[in-house]
């Protein structure tokens, strides 16, 4: 049996796909099962994706660059144009030859090419859109696909009929948590301040570390602090970091370019609140941890999906917007201090975020794969997908 998986490429596409394959190994450990994944080239994906025994086929995908300048109209042409038909070409060759039982896509516009291919081949197709407003690729691709699970209640532009509320999937592994005080023990962070984790995304990840360089001494006199800055930012920031404050570094600053599945597990359960971009992985782990949160979503994502997803979580109660024009280092600094000063306020955002998350989220798309592909299965551990109805529009 074969499962091919398609996305754009990132982190965000390819973390998710890591927790299903998981889930269907974990239903059908006795079945042999390939997984592959087709999408465009991205050397971290590929080593994620690797080290989970995915077999990886690099294709070219265009893109569609929402900001008009005159280099950028010959460039979206250009992908229109020869790029994304020629992935279109070279996705047809390799599904056809791999001949897959079923085409899962992640979306984005890395995914259009081997989408295309599979539905021209009449291979089955899943969707699953992990913002709360679908991207143009993913409005295209949903006419071609037979199931669409999606991540947050009333998402536009799909078919009623089509769609399924699961949550965005998160590596169970990652919620096997242990105590806050083992956690913060690991960090070596001593003492009763509160905790912030900080998480500087692939994108946009600079401004967030700017802002955070600008208040640092201060910040750490009342705060500890984990801080993912990004692995191209990270010499830049450790250097600024100790030429500002050396006092206070060593006590209560952690710094790190990227924090791998242990030790992000690890910075959650330390943690009292969470700082980040509005990506839809981010939200669902930092609800499924039950942390209250301040969002900042990129400004720059396709569509205003962070703005979108950062505003849709935060009208449950578990999380604060701060638009990047209003993330000023006195501004965060006051929404902290209130924050920790109303320990019923706390409470509230930390029940908010567990009432919105979904941790089975990956269990339950493994689910309907197993079912859709009659995969033998360990009956005891299948949910029951039956019950699971198309209620994104309730």
């Amino acid at each position: 049996m074969k499962i091919l998986f398609t996305g754009g490429g990132t982190g965000g596409h390819v973390l998710p796909i890591i927790a299903i394959v998981r889930e269907i190994r974990k239903f059908s450990p006795q079945v042999k099962l390939d997984f592959f994944y087709l999408g465009p080239k991205d050397d971290f994906s590929k080593l994620l994706l690797s080290q989970e025994g995915i077999q990886v086929k690099h294709i070219a995908a265009g893109k569609m660059r929402r900001y008009f300048t005159l280099k950028s109209f010959f460039q979206n042409l250009l992908d229109i144009l020869f790029k994304t038909p020629w992935g279109i070409v070279q996705s047809f060759f390799y599904i056809f030859f791999l001949a897959p039982d079923l085409i899962f896509s992640k979306g984005g516009f890395g995914s259009i090419p081997g989408v295309i291919a599979g539905w021209m081949l009449g291979v089955p197709l899943f969707l699953h859109e992990a913002d709360s407003v679908p991207g143009l690729s993913n409005r295209i691709l949903s006419k071609f696909s037979r199931e669409v699970f999606v991540s947050f209640r009333k998402t536009p532009y799909f078919s009623e009929k089509k769609m399924i509320l699961v949550g965005n999937p998160i590596r169970r592994e990652m919620l096997e948590v242990e105590s806050k005080e083992e956690a913060k023990k690991f960090f070596k962070l001593y003492g009763e301040k509160p905790t912030i984790l900080v998480l500087g995304g692939s994108q946009g990840a600079q401004r967030i570390n700017d802002k955070l360089l600008e208040i640092l001494p201060t910040f750490l006199k009342e705060f500890y602090v984990i801080h993912q800055c990004g692995e191209k930012n990270y010499d830049q920031v450790k250097a600024e970091a100790e030429a500002i404050t050396k006092d206070w570094l060593e006590k209560s600053y952690r710094i790190f370019p990227f924090l791998k599945e242990d030790k992000l597990k690890k910075a959650y359960s330390a943690c009292d609140l969470v700082i980040s971009r509005a990506g839809s992985g981010t939200i669902f782990e930092t609800a499924s941890f039950g942390k209250p949160s301040i969002l900042v979503p990129l400004p720059e994502s396709a569509q205003g999906h962070q703005v979108k997803n950062a505003y849709t979580y935060a009208e449950k109660g578990a999380a604060i917007v701060l638009e990047e024009i209003n993330f000023t280092s006195r501004f965060v600094l006051e929404k902290l201090r209130f924050i920790f000063s109303n320990p019923g306020e706390l409470e509230k955002m930390h029940k908010a975020a567990l009432e919105f998350a979904k941790p089975l989220a990956g269990k339950t798309i493994a689910g309907y794969i197993i079912t859709y592909l009659n995969i033998p299965y360990q009956k005891a551990i299948l949910p029951d997908v039956d019950s699971n109805e198309n209620e994104a529009q309730n």
